[in-house]
């Protein structure tokens, strides 16, 4: 199995040709949810699209849960990695694999059981309940799969392989477009269809990847061989772990409880706000993946010591965010509205022109975003990764807090929740600077050789 050690070479070349196939893999994401959506929303109608689009915050939140444990967990094999220490490399896997395979079990019955409950406090309206249900009904069963993908995910990039989880996820989103015609557009499912395709690729992937890593990394088989639960480790695992997970489990809460909010305007707001936020996530994604590489990039440097490295990567880091960044908000001022109308048909004109000053009103700020990816990812590499959960609950906190104020205002309305994005954003940049400045000769923690 390749790997790769972040703590030589060029600094932005080992960054940028680290980060692409992360980046690439992300795009194969969002370029199946663009699927899904252009399929569900010409085939099944606005209702399916709505519903569809409402859901989809929802697994964002559960599936959040995970990839925020496994990104902690990811960081420490990094640190592990960075300073060649295999025994306790080993001992972080054993312990990670058992605390996200517990979580994920958890999340699975629960949801499950608590489907209807979910579907009245999201304010899902009645005309679309029942093909809510089915599609999460569907949709929950593949939490285990999301689980096994981004747990083996994490191990890799943790050691510099960021191709292999772009191959496997290549393969599954392929699968999941194909599926999605087929059921969908061809078989007539509706939403239940769209769901079937999403769980079947959701376990082609994570059963994949995991029998790949079983099969070529001797450091995860004797991991597993001799399998060992420290206490120490375990508790290494968890304070890194649950408080990236707390991060992305706030941060997706925040846009959960919008959604509500959203979904309270009635379907048509609804299918805007879904179409819009598949365009806004595709935009702004390579910036947060770039930020991810970043991370794994720094938690490595910070356990081979090289503090100048580290300092050199930030250098980098933002220059190649922020350009990026700027670029996109230039792009999507221009394109909102022909992106629209590869969602939604030109005869909608009123969801079209909601989706549209949605973009307008985020698309000029994506710097703001970009930054705010930049701080999660250092803080939880350095070792402070509660720092990405004070700045993750200012800029949900905010966005939650305004959306719910200014769209109560009549003349305001949705266009609040559109303008409390940004807003949110700001603030937590700013926080993360003056953080940043007031500890910036302290921010490179001693990392000691067991």
């Amino acid at each position: 199995m390749s790997q790769k050690d972040l703590t030589q070479g060029s600094v932005f070349h080992t960054m940028f040709f680290f980060a692409l196939p992360m980046i690439l893999g992300n795009i194969l994401q969002q370029g199946y949810n663009v699927a899904d959506t252009w399929v569900v929303g010409h085939y099944a109608g606005s209702s399916a699209l709505a519903a569809v689009g409402s859901a989809f915050a929802l697994m964002t939140f559960l599936t959040s849960v995970l990839l925020g444990l496994c990104m902690g967990s990811g960081i420490v094999f990094s640190l592990c990695f960075g300073r060649h220490d295999e025994a306790a490399l080993q001992d972080g896997i054993c312990a990670a694999f058992v605390l996200s395979s517990a979580i994920a079990v958890l999340l699975c019955a629960l949801s499950l059981c608590g489907i209807d409950a979910i579907i009245a406090w999201m304010n899902i309206p009645p005309e679309i309940t029942a093909i809510t249900r089915d599609y999460l009904f569907l949709i929950f069963w593949g939490i285990p799969a999301v689980a096994l993908y981004n747990f083996f995910g994490a191990y890799l990039k943790a050691v510099g392989n960021s191709v292999v989880p772009l191959l496997f996820l290549g393969i599954a989103t392929v699968t999941n477009i194909v599926l999605d015609i087929l059921f969908v557009a061809v078989l007539r499912r509706g939403t239940a269809g769209a769901a079937a395709a999403t769980l079947i690729a959701q376990y082609l992937s994570g059963l994949g990847i995991g029998l790949y890593v079983l099969l070529t990394s001797r450091t995860v088989r004797r991991a597993f061989s001799h399998f060992s639960l420290k206490k120490s480790t375990l508790r290494e695992i968890a304070n890194y772990s649950v408080l990236t997970c707390l991060q992305q489990s706030v941060m997706n809460l925040g846009i959960l409880i919008v959604q509500g909010l959203v979904n309270s305007f009635g379907t048509a707001v609804m299918a805007a706000f879904a179409a819009a936020m598949k365009i806004d996530a595709f935009t702004y994604m390579p910036a947060q993946e770039y930020a991810n590489a970043f991370s794994t990039f720094i938690a490595q440097n910070a356990g081979a010591g090289q503090k100048e490295r580290i300092r050199s990567g930030i250098r980098y880091a933002v220059t190649t965010v922020l350009s990026y960044c700027t670029l996109a908000s230039l792009l999507l001022w221009f394109l909102a509205r022909p992106l629209m109308l590869v969602f939604i048909s030109a005869e909608e004109s009123a969801i079209v022109a909601e989706g549209v000053r949605c973009l307008h009103t985020i698309g000029p700020f994506y710097c703001g975003i970009g930054c705010l990816f930049l701080f999660y990812g250092l803080y939880r590499a350095l070792g402070k990764p509660a720092v990405s959960v004070v700045l993750t609950v200012i800029s949900l906190g905010t966005r939650v807090a305004l959306s719910y104020t200014l769209a109560g205002i009549p003349a305001v309305g949705a266009a609040g929740i559109w303008w409390s994005i940004p807003i949110g954003w700001a603030l937590a940049d700013s926080v993360g600077i003056l953080y940043y400045i007031r500890l910036r000769r302290h921010l490179y923690p001693k990392y000691h050789h067991n």
